[in-house]
């Protein structure tokens, strides 16, 4: 059956033109509007979504070709999208940008995938005349039909404005739909994974509002949604590639706590989605201020930031010493990269050394470089029931940490096929019940991975 959804991307002529910015302000003003808006970010990021869920008032999804495989895409922006009336989906790097020679992993390509308009950012310091050259190349460059509507950013003053009028509208053909000046009003703050975590900052409300003000003050919204509107109905998408697989029988739920604070809160609503579809009860619980674990049958500590709480977390004895024990009597635990981190002995950065939980006989270092950082393959080594022996799995890793010291005896329920991992070969460590990694994986791209944790977390509590 098919669907109307407005919809639309926003991509940049390259990185760091503002693309983030603009979609978090187009999502603040429309939502303010009163536009229902399903925000989606393309590629494997955690951090990006999180403000676009704060100006959209909804949660953002991630698509990425890679990590879902293309049916799996189309199907996951049908669902997210639905019951929307504006879907914004911001790309990644530049528009053209990609690891595939043809361009079938760039924006460009999802945005053709999903039959969504472009709007470009272009970055327009120092530019005069040779902004011109710059659009026109995109444009007419393979797969650049894509693009409907340019907002020109980072122009310095009216007569700048002027002139780039004037030469786009000479040589290029597609309409200007806004120009944002050169202030430093609504700059988000980055550090080495990107932006900053929204979980970090006071007041990011307001922050979100002024960016919201600032993009519907510059840019032509009108224009915009009609661009969106644009988009053909959407025929594609509605049968699951992966339906969900059944709960068998009348199993409990299964209650299982997943860390969620400033320092590890790195979780794809999609993942947290699935495993409550297997019957899993989420109870957040916060490593930087709680003494003890709650009563729950398992862990899921997912990725973030420890390292800019390391003293934090070392200084919360009670609570590192209550996972550590609970490890120790066989709670099952899963970990991603930062709850890796901070389950090991010792976490070094710089001249600085903490103490972690001691749950795995680990060292961990950070880096000033990325030690594992883009799109992984893992298979099965049989250690674990998921993935099976052979099994290959698509996810991907950002880490500048690395085991500096791993006991004797180690286990691994991964061996990797593209990436680094723990040592270049392995990932996955096998120590008491918990499994750690530094993969992150995409339910949408591992329909097995949520079932597998529910009966991983279940045992303990006395389910099969």
């Amino acid at each position: 059956m098919a669907v109307t959804i407005p919809r639309l991307m926003v991509s940049a002529t390259r990185k760091s033109s503002g693309k983030t910015t603009l979609t978090i302000g187009l999502a603040a003003a429309f939502a303010r509007r009163g536009l229902s808006v399903r925000p989606f970010k393309k590629g494997p990021d955690f951090i990006d979504p999180k403000w676009l869920a704060m100006a959209a008032g909804h949660p953002c999804r991630n698509l990425d070709f890679f990590i879902m495989g293309r049916e799996r895409v189309r199907h996951r922006f049908r669902q997210g999208a639905a019951g929307g009336e504006l879907a914004l989906i911001e790309g990644n790097h530049g528009l053209f940008d990609g690891q595939d020679l043809e361009g079938d992993d760039c924006s460009a390509a999802l945005a053709a995938w999903l039959e969504a308009p472009v709007l470009l950012v272009v970055d327009c310091k120092g530019l005069a005349r040779s902004v011109a050259p710059l659009i026109w190349g995109h444009l007419n460059f393979p797969g650049g039909g894509v693009v409907g509507g340019l907002i020109l950013n980072n122009v310095a003053s009216p007569r700048q404005e002027k002139r780039l009028r004037e030469v786009v509208e000479r040589y290029c053909a597609v309409p200007i739909l806004g120009l944002l000046p050169r202030t430093s009003d609504v700059v988000i703050d980055e550090r080495h994974l990107g932006l900053a975590p929204v979980e970090e900052r006071a007041g990011l409300d307001s922050r979100v509002a002024a960016i919201g003000r600032q993009v519907a003050a510059h840019v032509d919204l009108d224009r915009v949604l009609e661009l969106a509107r644009r988009a053909p109905a959407i025929t594609w998408g509605a049968e699951d590639p992966d339906p969900p697989s059944p709960l068998l029988g009348e199993r409990p739920r299964v209650r299982v706590g997943y860390a969620a604070d400033q320092a590890f809160h790195f979780y794809y609503p999609d993942n947290l989605q699935a495993l409550a579809d297997q019957g899993v009860e989420l109870i957040p619980f916060n490593l930087l201020a709680d003494r003890q674990l709650p009563a729950v049958d398992g862990l899921f500590i997912g990725g973030g930031f420890p390292e800019m709480f390391m003293e934090t977390l070392e200084n919360n004895r009670d609570m590192l010493e209550s996972i550590r024990r609970a490890a120790e009597a066989g709670l099952p635990i899963y970990a991603e990269c930062g709850g890796l981190m901070v389950l090991a002995e010792r976490l070094r950065w710089g001249a600085g050394s903490a103490r972690m939980a001691g749950a795995l006989p680990i060292d961990v270092t950070m880096e000033a470089r990325p030690q594992g950082y883009g799109y992984m393959e893992i298979e099965g080594t049989g250690e674990t029931a998921w993935p099976g022996k052979g099994e290959r799995v698509a996810c991907h890793e950002f880490h500048y940490s690395h085991v500096t010291r791993l006991g004797p005896g180690a286990r691994f329920a991964y061996r990797v096929r593209r990436g680094t991992g723990l040592d270049g070969l392995h990932d996955g460590l096998l120590h008491h019940n918990i499994l750690a990694s530094y993969a992150h994986i995409h339910a949408a791209g591992s329909p097995g991975w949520a079932p597998f944790l529910a009966r991983f977390w279940r045992q303990r509590a006395g389910g099969t």
